[in-house]
């Protein structure tokens, strides 16, 4: 298995000072990686672009909203 080379990793623009999450899209863009900017050596949760694309629409379309 290779793994997902990520190079430009972009804060959250809905992080504050206490909790802060970056993502990146792999170098061959088939891939999105998600870290804590506090601890970057806890490790990279890494999912496929198009479920993470799915994961965005449904939190902005309010699916996890209680």
């Amino acid at each position: 298995m290779t793994h997902p080379t990520f190079s430009d990793w972009h804060k959250s623009t809905r992080s504050d000072q206490s909790g802060c999450v970056e993502m990146s899209s792999s170098d061959d863009q088939l891939m999105v990686g998600i870290r804590d900017t506090k601890d970057r050596s806890a490790g990279t949760l890494v999912f496929g672009s198009a479920d993470w694309q799915t994961f965005l629409n449904e939190a902005k379309g309010g699916s996890f909203v209680h």
